[in-house]
């Protein structure tokens, strides 16, 4: 029980709407490294929410991960500031996806989930 995954409830702020995501929050060095390894399907609207104790810079690869994602890197104010698109990597090296940027927080989605909810730059995650 002790290494279980929590989820939360976010609320996307993207034009006039709000979209709710669930996610697995990914908030210890051993989690943020695992993310979603391994996993074979994510349901239309979850994901996982990454929370760095403070601003960092570097990107994301996705070695044994198995579904393509989307990436949203995001401020510490919840606003998102890039979005990419991954492909899973089975291989030894793989591709990394830097936002060349500093960020606080990344969520990651099924691989266009972003745009099909119209969710852009400048949008808003809110936490709480």
């Amino acid at each position: 029980m002790k290494n279980r995954m929590k989820t939360r409830m976010l609320k996307i702020l993207g034009g006039n709407k709000e979209i709710i995501l669930t996610v697995q929050v990914a908030d210890t060095q051993r989690k943020i490294e695992k993310g979603l390894m391994f996993v074979e399907k994510l349901s239309e609207n979850e994901g996982m929410l990454f929370v760095f104790s403070e601003q960092i810079y570097g990107g994301f690869w996705m070695k044994n991960t198995f579904i393509p994602l989307s990436i949203a890197f995001l401020d510490s104010d919840g606003e998102i500031l890039k979005i990419l698109d991954m492909k899973p990597c089975k291989k030894d090296i793989c591709p990394t996806y830097d936002p060349g940027l500093f960020y606080r927080y990344a969520i990651e989605v099924n691989l266009g989930w972003f745009e099909k909810n119209q969710i852009k730059e400048g949008d808003y995650v809110k936490f709480d």
